[in-house]
This record gives C-alpha cells, sequence and structure tokens, in this order.
C-alpha cells in the first residue's frame, strides 16, 4: 500500500507538485518558528490580492497537488498526464480564488498613519505667522481629526494667521513641514 502510494507521488505529474509540497512544509515550519514573517508580500501578481503570497501559493501548491495526485491514477499516457498538469495548475489557481476570498478579511488593508500622509493636505496658519524659522498650521487628516503642526515656508514667502497653506514636504528632521501659499476654492 506504501509503496503504490509513494509511486503515485513520485509519478509524473504529481511530482512536480510533490517537490513544492515539500517546499511549503518548509516554509510554514519556517514561518511557526518565526524565521519568516507572514505579511511580507502580497500575492496580487496572482490576481490573488488581499493575502500573503507564502498563504496563497501553500493553497494552490496544495489544492494542485491534490488534483494531480487524483488525475495521475484515473489517466495514463504522456498526453493525458501533460493535460492533467495543466488542469491541476488552473484548479488550483481557481481553488485558491474561493478560498482566498474570505481570508481576505483576517488581513485588513490597514496601514499605520504616517506624517508623509499630510503632504499635499492643506492647511490653515494658526500662529502670527509663519516663515522660514517658525509657524504652525492646523491640518485635518483623511479621518477627519485634526493636528496642530510645525510649519516653514520656503524663499521669502510669509503667511499670516488663518492663511491657507499647502503642505508640499515633510523633514523628519525638526518634524516640520514645508509649505507654500494656497489659495483655497470654496
Amino acid at each position: 500500500m506504501m509503496t503504490e502510494f509513494l509511486h503515485a507521488v513520485l509519478g509524473f505529474p504529481t511530482v512536480l507538485f510533490s517537490f513544492l509540497l515539500v517546499v511549503v512544509i518548509g516554509y510554514w515550519i519556517a514561518a511557526l518558528t518565526g524565521l519568516l514573517d507572514l505579511d511580507d508580500v502580497d500575492a496580487s501578481w496572482l490576481g490573488l490580492a488581499g493575502v500573503p503570497a507564502g498563504a496563497t501559493l501553500s493553497i494552490v501548491i496544495v489544492l494542485g497537488w491534490l488534483l494531480s495526485l487524483i488525475g495521475g491514477q484515473l489517466v495514463t499516457g504522456l498526453p493525458l498526464q501533460l493535460a492533467v498538469l495543466i488542469v491541476a495548475l488552473a484548479g488550483g489557481w481557481s481553488g485558491a480564488r474561493l478560498l482566498v476570498s474570505p481570508l481576505r478579511r483576517l488581513y485588513p488593508d490597514d496601514r499605520a498613519p504616517s506624517r508623509h500622509d499630510f503632504v499635499g493636505r492643506h492647511c490653515v496658519i494658526r500662529t502670527g505667522q509663519a516663515t522660514p524659522d517658525f509657524g504652525q498650521a492646523e491640518v485635518t487628516a483623511a479621518d477627519g481629526s485634526s493636528a496642530v503642526i510645525q510649519v516653514r515656508t520656503t524663499g521669502d514667502d510669509r503667511l499670516a494667521r488663518g492663511d491657507n497653506a499647502l503642505i508640499f514636504d515633510y523633514s523628519p528632521d525638526g518634524e516640520i513641514f514645508l509649505v507654500m501659499p494656497y489659495e483655497r476654492d470654496h
């Protein structure tokens, strides 16, 4: 019985998936021991975005292995075995599409807010003036919250309290935003 299983697993076309299945098992052992980070890469290049590529490829390979194992036992001859290989690849990918869809909820697309999110936003000067050496402004984030930030102008620009400005750059040194005059359409 065991020799029949080994013959099936090591026979064409299943042997291609068997090798990949060993790689998948090694990947998951490394991931479970903390050697790999599961959230590194998205599988959007496979048309399966929203779930890490390691998980998505694992599903494709496992399903492809199962389909090739079953198909390899049902057909003989190289042309039909090549067809099994193609069907196993397509079936693995299609099955992964179905299984990845509910998994997307486990991997929200939220990224941490960053000060760079303010670049390109409108702000209002809140100090007496904003110059190349001094100034503060109030900016509203995309989520509706507001923040008072340190701003600086460039060149000869001087902005007075209540003036509208556009944030065009952020300098992490000193956490300063560079602004320029901005006429806002109401």
